[in-house]
């Protein structure tokens, strides 16, 4: 078995997946994703994004291939130490906004550090540090039936981030917002994972959520059809500059 690259924190070799109904989602894909990386899978619906996801994680084990996370065989686990990884180290964005309804919105963003051991005090506070990132710390106390779908979509990207995973994994993150949220809250989702040094592996469909991502991963009938390098801001900003002056 071959050890994957040690600049990679997450890699995955040759993954297969079918659907219980026949329908192939994942027929050989393979991809690395380093360490601060934010990675853009990206391909129509239908196209494996979500089961790629969901076998990056942990949450389904692949039916063929590997998955490594720091070096250590994800696809090797069992079921318990999955969750605890899950847990510990990674977190999930649905493209639907799930919360507890009988906890108000600061204690389902805490949630997940509560889980983990960390006392209630700190928790709030990490909380309450997100929930303003992401304009919404005035709705700390309020339920999440009192909320509108977008509010309660950025108490859970705020859930997801408060623990700061070591992974963050986002599945069509921005689907329930308005376009002009949506910029907003991938502006500080991207500004975040970067000055936490958090890798992303963000789910999606829409190419201008694809080009704040450093790398895209482009799927296509659960297959790898191509990978976009992107320049980064400083580079793209030069060759503007170059070809103006030209």
């Amino acid at each position: 078995m071959e050890a994957p690259p040690d600049n990679d924190v997450l890699w995955a070799r040759s993954l297969h997946f079918t659907h219980r109904d026949g329908t192939p989602a994942l027929q050989g894909v393979s991809l690395g994703v380093r360490e601060g990386e934010i990675l853009a899978v990206s391909g129509p619906r239908g196209s494996g994004k979500t089961t790629l996801l969901r076998c990056l994680s942990g949450l389904v084990p692949a039916q063929r291939g590997e998955v490594w996370f720091n070096s250590a065989p994800v696809h090797t686990m069992g079921p318990m130490a999955r969750e605890r990884l899950r847990r510990d180290r990674f977190g999930w964005i649905d493209p639907e906004p799930v919360l507890v309804p009988e906890l108000n919105v600061w204690e389902n963003a805490a949630l997940p550090l509560m889980l983990r051991g960390t006392t209630r005090r700190r928790a709030k506070v990490a909380a309450q540090e997100w929930l303003e990132r992401l304009d919404i710390g005035d709705k700390a106390r309020r339920r999440p039936h009192e909320l509108k779908q977008s509010e309660r979509q950025r108490a859970c990207i705020a859930r997801a981030l408060a623990p700061a995973p070591t992974v963050l994994f986002a599945d069509e993150p921005t689907a329930p917002l308005h376009r002009a949220d949506r910029a907003h809250v991938l502006r500080t989702l991207t500004t975040a994972a970067r000055s936490h040094g958090i890798t992303v592996v963000l789910a999606t469909h829409d190419a201008e959520t694809a080009a704040l991502a450093d790398r895209t991963v482009q799927l296509l009938d659960g297959r790898r059809v191509r990978t976009v390098h992107l320049p980064p801001p400083a580079e793209t900003e030069g060759r503007a500059a170059c070809s103006l002056s030209a």
